[in-house]
């Protein structure tokens, strides 16, 4: 039994279909069926159902499957193991942070790693909507803080470290009611909605929350938002933590608005699986949260 063989049993597990596999795997689609097969015989057991269009785990299969999962895992974990008793600091670390994170509960795990490596460049990229996971994917980032939306799971390690509240604000000048009866997207159409543009490509704009047929606005980042808002030239959806001073003095008013709910949304630490955390990154991610 062979790692490429465990491998290539859990891509076509993830993909369902041997031709996924082999695009996953960037393989043949022949050499896929044929690493399966020589698999099942090994083992003298049939470990997919070949009967309909996607392949289907047999009973034995989804227990095999289930115990090839843990030992892949393991292995993974050995490699990181190896990895982290070859390596050196790393010269730099970057951490691709979410902007509607509240900065305050990372700033002390970056200050203890920071006494501890003075030597490792810490680099702390805030980025927007499915920027952070885009950062980490394409490999210019260590690890991501962000929610799991469009996240990869099989292929990210996730542990969740902080909820953030996002709602609707406006300023007192917009002449909106606050915390009243629930406002219509006909009675909001006239009002300037801002929002935010992503980092994270085409695939990661904002799609949610979007309220159809109304005046958009769209600027770079949360700060720039928030004085638009603030300026009463348009409403819409901000942290909490940015917002709570103003909204205690009465500068900014909560609204309560139709296809715009109250968003808990919980940011989790994130690192790729295939690739080995360095031992700076490692430290960081043990104090995050």
């Amino acid at each position: 039994m062979k790692h490429e063989q465990l491998m290539t049993l859990e891509a076509i597990v993830l993909t369902g279909t041997f031709r996924g596999a082999a695009e996953r795997l960037h393989k043949s689609q022949s050499a896929v069926s044929h690493t399966i097969r020589q698999l099942e015989e090994e083992l003298d057991l049939e470990l997919f159902s070949r009967e309909a269009y996607r392949p289907s785990l047999t009973p034995a299969g989804e227990v095999f499957y289930r115990e090839a999962s843990r030992v892949l895992r393991q292995m993974q974990g050995l490699r990181t193991t190896a990895a982290r008793l070859r390596a050196r600091e790393e010269p730099e670390l970057t951490i691709a942070v979410s902007a509607t994170m509240d900065l305050d509960p990372l700033l002390p795990a970056l200050a203890d790693t920071g006494r501890h490596h003075p030597a490792t460049h810490l680099r702390l990229r805030m980025e927007m909507m499915g920027g952070p996971i885009a950062r980490l994917m394409e490999g210019n980032a260590d690890i991501a803080l962000a929610s799991l939306e469009g996240v990869p799971l099989d292929n990210v390690e996730a542990e969740p470290v902080v909820e953030v509240t996002i709602r609707p604000v406006a300023s007192p000048d917009l002449s909106l009611p606050a915390n009243a009866r629930t406002l219509s997207v006909s009675e909001m159409q006239s009002h300037v909605q801002v929002v935010t543009a992503g980092t994270g490509g085409a695939a990661h704009q904002q799609s949610r929350d979007l309220l159809s047929g109304g005046l958009k606005w769209t600027v770079s980042d949360l700060t720039a938002k928030k004085k638009v808002i603030l300026a009463g030239l348009g409403w819409g959806g901000l942290p909490d933590h940015m917002t709570e001073k103003e909204r205690r003095s009465g500068a900014l008013l909560s609204l309560n608005l139709e296809g715009f709910p109250l968003r808990r949304t919980t940011i989790y630490k994130m690192r790729r699986r295939d690739q080995a955390i360095g031992v700076v990154a490692d430290e960081l991610w043990s104090r995050i949260g």
